[in-house]
């Protein structure tokens, strides 16, 4: 039986390869979590997914997740929370994007939230249980800020630079 987690992980794994001109690999970020994957071994994502058909699409982050997107973090630099927004789209927030809307104080509450809105034909709105996103997102900003990500990591590589 296929879990319905496995459609919308599916969703991003799809953007990201269909849009990427290089190829693209993944690989679990071992945790007991499901929603952690490594990008070329060098870019961290988290996914979440909502099932809402219709905006606002909220999203549940509990301290246990959090730390794992921290973890990321520290190991890869690089990590973005991945929000599937039922079928409308996804959208990516990068570590100083999340923290913008969640933990002003620097500490990861028990239970916190993220609600992603959109009017028609409109962006993204961001906000979190500490916060709005001071700008808005658009409907194809992924996967192409994600790919541009790795595309600046494999760059820094090849100079021999620490990635």
């Amino acid at each position: 039986m296929i879990k319905n987690f496995e459609f919308y992980h599916g969703t991003v794994f799809t953007k990201l390869i269909d849009h990427s001109k290089e190829p693209i690999s993944f690989s679990r970020f071992m945790t007991l979590n499901n929603a952690s994957y490594i990008i070329n071994k060098s870019i961290g994502i988290y996914i979440k997914h909502s099932q809402k058909r219709l905006t606002p699409w909220s999203f549940t982050l509990s301290k246990i997740h959090q730390e794992e997107i921290l973890r990321i973090k520290i190991q890869f630099k690089d990590v973005y929370l991945v929000l599937v927004c039922g079928e409308d789209g996804v959208v990516a927030l990068n570590y100083t994007e999340l923290k913008e809307i969640l933990d002003v104080n620097k500490i990861h509450k028990t239970t916190e939230w993220v609600r992603v809105s959109r009017s028609k034909r409109k962006e993204y709105t961001v906000t979190g249980a500490d916060g709005i996103l001071s700008y808005k997102m658009s409907k194809d900003a992924f996967p192409k800020v994600v790919l541009a990500k790795i595309k600046e990591s494999k760059l820094i590589s090849k100079k021999g630079n620490k990635v």
